[in-house]
């Protein structure tokens, strides 16, 4: 991450910082970093927008465009979503379904 953002031209330099970084990491860089106009951003989804990008997605899904199913790896009740998270940390999942209505 400081490496990105410190290596960023002065004046109009952009770093973006993508994903969630590991818990135990930290940003420390010289503050003058940010007063050359160098520019940090950070995103979770990159320039997903869900309220106009979701519904075309939908569509192609319905359309049988694209194909989601291959992507998911567990299936667990509401019940059971501490497994989900289980599965997350221990990095066994790609995509993993909750079931909020039934079993």
């Amino acid at each position: 991450m400081i490496q990105a953002f410190e290596s960023c031209h002065d004046g109009w330099g952009v770093a973006v910082l993508v994903g969630v970084p590991h818990s135990d990491a930290v940003f420390q860089t010289n503050p003058v970093n940010f007063l050359t106009e160098r520019t940090l951003k950070g995103t979770f989804y990159g320039n997903y927008k869900p309220r106009s990008d979701l519904p075309g997605l939908v569509e192609m899904y319905m359309d049988e465009k694209i194909e989601l199913e291959k992507f998911i790896t567990h299936e667990v009740s509401f019940a059971d979503i501490n497994k989900s998270f289980d599965y997350m940390i221990k990095g066994e999942s790609l995509r993993c379904v909750i079931n909020v209505i039934g079993n």
